[in-house]
């Protein structure tokens, strides 16, 4: 898993402070528990289509998604969904292999569309106690932006264009020379041609005579 490297930018949103879950008695470490939920809120009035989520793991084992979704034209209030459960970010929760690597979610991967967002939870696991702490950092959310295809054939004309203005002719002979040489063929040709005798060869005429010794092999 990597970082997203398309030119877009993120959405504006705010990331709330990490809340550990505690088990038992409240004044546990509340990192032992294990479960950290970290809240991402969306602009106000303005649900994303969500292409991707970006982040830089710390120690984090896993990573659930959840998605608070508006269905637009409706007054019925937003629902949460889980869009992806448990995606490893670890090779192995009690050893550093992906404690701190940059990785990525991208829509593709989540099991429903990530579509009409106005809030995304992060659920953290860490089951090991041989770390301290855990949490995500450099969170981002970029927007799914829809193609425009009449843009997409305007490139594709351009490109093309270019491509008739600027045949690549390298290793290619010079058209004035190969012109030249098939003229100078044809004129050859039809000298040739013109030339030719038209006269017939008899079968055993020899300087205008038969000869005996072929007519009498046959």
């Amino acid at each position: 898993m990597s970082g997203s490297s398309d030119d877009i930018t993120p959405v504006s949103c705010t990331i709330k402070p990490p809340v550990h879950l505690q088990i038992g008695d409240t004044k546990a470490d509340a990192a032992q528990s294990g479960v950290c939920v970290v809240d991402v809120t969306l602009p106000f009035g303005k649900p994303v289509d969500i292409k991707e989520i970006t982040f830089k793991n710390y120690y984090t084992a896993s990573v659930t998604v959840r998605l608070l979704r508006r269905s637009p034209g409706q007054e019925a209030p937003a629902k949460w969904c889980t869009a992806l459960r448990d995606l490893p970010l670890m090779d192995n929760p009690h050893t550093e292999g992906g404690s701190q690597d940059y990785c990525s979610v991208h829509r593709a991967q989540m099991q429903v569309e990530p579509d009409h967002v106005i809030s995304v939870r992060l659920i953290l696991r860490q089951p090991s106690s041989a770390w301290l702490a855990f949490s995500l950092e450099d969170i981002n959310i970029f927007p799914h932006v829809e193609p425009n295809p009449e843009k997409e054939v305007s490139d594709w004309l351009s490109d093309l264009t270019l491509v008739d203005q600027h045949p690549d002719l390298e290793g290619l002979p010079d058209p004035q020379t190969v012109s030249s040489s098939i003229q100078q063929m044809w004129a050859l040709t039809e000298v040739m041609q013109t030339n030719q005798t038209t006269a017939s060869i008899g079968r055993y005429d020899v300087d205008g005579c038969y000869d005996i010794k072929l007519l009498s092999l046959t």
